[in-house]
């Protein structure tokens, strides 16, 4: 592998999306190795976000690699994502002003509801322009779009699903993979992990955790930019051709906006 030559370091491939991510190790040292990762990472390192940045380099077929302290632990647990640890650390993440001014310095997008719409449409495979429940849903979407003011623009991860939630083995929490980083509602971010990991009748106690007060249109963002990932993720996995876990997206696309009537 050309990136073994450049970098000196035996890589051992690790799941993902991306295929960029690896376990690099050089005679006793192990570290954990990515290509082309955010420029914010420097940040979120200094702010204790994410495993400790040991170097960056540029390599000769003109890729970057970063190299993290190899963390011995695991991913959360779907039931371990309403605990106080993940309130606390998205709530930190999102009301940081260096984080935040730190991702706007390295070219940070600032993404609105129209943005995720637009990206959604773009290029949008016929089967699910004309799937009944998905126009349907679309179209609910179009026409309550949230209101977002500049102001209210915060780091967001954008994939906050518990996989890239790490507790280390010395019962350290850590947010990975922030390739998609943006900033945005946090209210995105917030949908996505209540839609997904906790039941409704606990929203109200994990939003204090986190630091806000539950209201109804607090609710009604958040279930809006959950139905507009879950149309996103259903995108995703029909271009990979991951159709059970589309019809699984399907599933809970349907339910979420039943409850929501």
């Amino acid at each position: 592998m050309d990136l073994e030559y450049n970098s000196g370091w035996k890589l051992h491939p690790i799941g993902g999306d991306t295929g960029q991510a690896y376990m690099g190790t050089k005679a006793e040292e192990k570290l954990f190795l990515k290509r082309n990762s955010s420029p914010f990472l420097a940040a979120l390192s200094v702010e204790g976000i994410t495993p400790r940045l040991i170097w960056t380099k540029r390599i000769g077929n003109g890729d970057v690699l970063t190299a993290q302290e190899w963390l011995n632990g695991r991913t959360l647990e779907k039931e371990e994502m309403s605990s106080l640890a993940v309130a606390q650390l998205l709530s930190r993440i999102h009301n940081s002003e260096n984080l935040r001014r730190m991702l706007t310095r390295v070219g940070g997008q600032e993404i609105r509801p129209t943005d995720l719409m637009q990206d959604y449409q773009r290029n949008l495979p016929l089967d699910l322009k004309n799937h009944s429940l998905l126009a349907e849903v679309f179209n609910r979407l179009m026409h309550t779009i949230p209101f977002t003011d500049s102001s209210l623009l915060r780091v967001c991860h954008g994939d906050v699903y518990r996989k890239n939630w790490l507790l280390s083995d010395e019962n350290r929490l850590y947010l990975v993979d922030w390739d998609s980083a943006m900033l945005c509602d946090p209210a995105m971010d917030l949908g996505v992990l209540l839609c997904q990991y906790i039941d409704r009748s606990s929203w109200e106690e994990w939003l204090s955790h986190y630091g806000i007060t539950l209201t109804e249109e607090l609710t009604e963002k958040m279930t809006w930019y959950a139905a507009m990932n879950y149309l996103s993720q259903i995108k995703q996995h029909h271009k990979k051709a991951r159709f059970h876990k589309m019809n699984q997206d399907i599933i809970r696309l349907q339910e979420l906006m039943q409850h929501k009537k």
